[in-house]
């Protein structure tokens, strides 16, 4: 498939994943794929084995070299998109790339063709694409509205990984603590995401009961096939760890040893209590 085509082709309904297996051991085999190796550690608490990364090649994305030129960085989720990390075009208006600097094997991007921002809000359009690709894979979707919920670049894109996060578990650490009982931190919970235009009208529900409906209000969306959940944002990191959509999944990144013991001391439920203002934190 030419990536570069005017009216290109979706992807055929049942291949896309073998698609991204597919693209992905080519990525690995070229150097494209720059993955952040990690070491797992599980902290539980309150009931829910949170699984917190400790990388020690997270710099490698802080140092990517700028071009000579001196010119901004080309926007990496226009086309044409870099060969090996492209795995199809999606309808009505998307594109699945993978995620270069990938902490989870075959962790893919669905970003809007033409620009739009990272804090507009999600359309039909963007639901009825990622549904399109979930039908494909049991997976965990998530969105990081803005930069203050852990957004690295402005052009719209959603995210998936396989599940479960963990192998022999649950499709995430938070499923533990899920729907049995309510959450020690802001969030509104919803039913999983079924066809487009439902899902549209579930996610704004949510949006309106955490008070996110506002565009440009920072907030998380996180979607498996059981739940849906929208997570208000008040800050990116706690103290220096940056916290996107994933840590409400129960899946924490840290750079180095301290931070991993700081969250180990504070717990991490209390991180995420202190990332979305909840009262007590």
């Amino acid at each position: 498939m030419n990536p570069m085509a005017e009216s290109p082709p979706a992807f055929e309904k049942g291949t896309l994943w073998s698609t991204v297996v597919e693209r992905t051991a080519r990525a690995l085999a070229s150097g494209a794929l720059v993955p952040i190796r990690t070491e797992v550690e599980v902290i539980e608490d309150d009931g829910v084995p949170f699984l917190v990364r400790l990388v020690s090649s997270l710099e490698r994305k802080a140092k990517a070299v700028p071009p000579p030129d001196g010119k901004p960085p080309k926007n990496p989720f226009i086309p044409p998109y870099e060969e090996d990390l492209f795995v199809s075009y999606v309808e009505p208006a998307h594109a699945c790339l993978l995620n270069k600097f990938n902490v989870f094997d075959y962790h893919a991007l669905l970003v809007t063709r033409a620009f739009e921002d990272q804090d507009s809000l999600l359309t039909p359009a963007d639901f009825e694409a990622l549904l399109s690709c979930t039908a494909e894979v049991d997976a965990l979707t998530f969105y990081n509205g803005g930069r203050l919920a852990g957004a690295s670049q402005p052009h719209k894109h959603l995210q998936f990984v396989q599940v479960p996060l963990a192998s022999g578990g649950r499709r995430t650490p938070m499923d533990e603590a899920l729907p049995q009982r309510s959450l020690p931190f802001r969030h509104a919970l919803g039913p999983p995401l079924r066809e487009p235009a439902e899902a549209h009208v579930t996610y704004r529900g949510l949006l309106r009961a955490v008070g996110c409906e506002q565009p440009g209000t920072p907030y998380n969306l996180l979607a498996t096939r059981d739940w849906t959940m929208v997570v208000p944002r008040t800050q990116e990191c706690f103290e220096s760890i940056s916290l996107n959509a994933l840590a409400f999944a129960g899946s924490l990144l840290v750079k180095n040893r301290e931070q991993l013991e700081r969250v180990r001391a504070v717990g991490p439920m209390a991180v995420l209590r202190a990332v979305t203002g909840t009262p007590g934190a």
